[in-house]
């Protein structure tokens, strides 16, 4: 990432040089986690839309900086591992499986997450990639209950691996092997392509709110959650409305509507 990227970067996080992060401490890893969940969108509209999704950073930036696009989890914490690295923070990328009931554990390389060194040691996993999930980096080693404004989270041993369990229910299961980018790709078509893939079979562009709340588009369905859990829907009726939301709440240019493509329906 060369200088003219990261300025650009800290900008779509609303960060203004010269006021930069002066040191890769936890502070500023908290700062910038928080940021992301509220600038850059959780979304899978490359699925509908037809577009690539390429695994390598400069695709990564080209999307989520410069196209100011969201992205699911391996472009959210692979463009977001990037910064942190840039920022001189220690950055390694970890592969998990999804919870999905009942013991049911998600393909390989399901998720992508990001184990994080301070400048002081610590280290925090953070994830910028998961939809509701905490609004801070948790303590990566602290095997007890972490308070997090979204909920109670623990990180608990599964044999060699860990679970990160969230008001009780696990969340995904984590492996604490390094991984590289590139050994996403399989994950990231399964998740582009299989009819069996949620995000194949529905539409969703989702961010946290300043007031720690959410608001989710789905498809026509707008949702606004507060933090206290009050939720508010409405159905939107025009393509108009819809890309207005795209527009005025997630900041995204859409020259058309996205929708489910009936060949993947079913």
């Amino acid at each position: 990432m060369h200088i003219a990227q990261l300025d650009a970067y800290l900008r779509r996080l609303g960060i203004e040089p010269p006021a930069w992060p002066t040191a890769p401490t936890a502070d500023v890893l908290r700062d910038l986690h928080l940021r992301h969940l509220r600038q850059v969108p959780f979304e899978n509209l490359s699925v509908h839309l037809g577009e690539e999704i390429v695994l390598e950073e400069k695709r990564l930036l080209d999307k989520v900086v410069g196209a100011r696009r969201g992205g699911f989890c391996y472009e959210l914490n692979g463009a977001f591992g990037a910064l942190l690295a840039e920022l001189g923070f220690g950055v390694t990328l970890l592969a998990a499986r999804v919870h999905g009931g009942e013991g049911r554990l998600g393909i390989p390389y399901d998720h992508l997450a990001l184990r994080v060194r301070a400048v002081d040691g610590s280290e925090w996993l953070a994830d910028v990639g998961f939809g509701a999930h905490s609004l801070h980096p948790l303590a990566f080693g602290e095997r007890g209950e972490q308070e997090d404004p979204a909920g109670v989270f623990r990180i608990v041993e599964a044999g060699p691996d860990l679970d990160v369990v969230m008001n009780g229910a696990p969340q995904y299961r984590l492996e604490v092997r390094p991984r590289e980018l590139g050994d996403f790709v399989a994950g990231a078509w399964w998740h582009s392509t299989s009819p069996a893939s949620h995000f194949v079979r529905s539409l969703v562009c989702s961010r946290v709110t300043e007031d720690g709340g959410r608001i989710t588009l789905s498809g026509r369905t707008f949702k606004v959650t507060s933090a206290d859990g009050a939720c508010e829907q409405s159905e939107l009726g025009t393509d108009e409305e819809v890309l207005a939301v795209y527009r005025e709440e997630f900041g995204i240019e859409l020259s058309c509507v996205p929708t489910v493509r009936k060949s993947q329906q079913g």
